[in-house]
């Protein structure tokens, strides 16, 4: 039986421990970041981040399966789906598989909103294409990924696979 060495151990601990603090620290700048971005479109980080789940899904979603594909509780989701509805951005559609959590589109002025957000995106992301290789980000998300499935496994969260 192989044993890992101490050394080896103690390496991969500083070296997991040192990408979740830089993944701490990106998640800050990102949010802090898409707002400025998305500041001129009236949006926010968080409400950019609900409509894009359901721009991405291409089909309606209930409150916990957006806050689940986001990264947010059920809860943060719901509180920027009401400002979304408020706003028109959005519109709530009856749920036949559960009456009390009903399913999330864009209207067409959210559709048109997100468009334009992700456009603001693209033009900003091309410019970071040019110091991250694409390789390099695949493997980072691989890295992150399994990263994330063990984290969910381990917590027995809802979004674990």
């Amino acid at each position: 039986m192989n044993k890992p060495s101490r050394s080896r151990t103690a390496e991969g601990v500083a070296a997991l421990t040192g990408l979740t603090l830089t993944v701490f620290r990106l998640h800050g700048a990102l949010l802090q970041w898409g707002d400025k971005l998305v500041e001129p479109l009236g949006l926010t980080s968080a409400r950019w981040q609900m409509l894009g789940a359901m721009a991405l899904a291409g089909e309606p979603l209930t409150a916990p399966q957006i806050g689940n594909a986001m990264g947010v509780t059920r809860q943060g989701a719901q509180k920027q789906l009401n400002l979304l509805l408020e706003l028109g951005l959005i519109a709530a559609r009856p749920n036949p598989a559960h009456q009390r959590s009903p399913l999330y589109a864009l209207t067409p002025d959210g559709s048109r909103l997100y468009a334009r957000a992700d456009a603001l995106w693209n033009a900003r992301v091309a410019a970071l294409t040019r110091e991250i290789h694409a390789a390099d980000a695949l493997s980072a998300t691989s890295t992150l990924d399994t990263m994330l499935r063990h984290l969910l496994a381990s917590s027995g969260s809802p979004g674990a696979p």
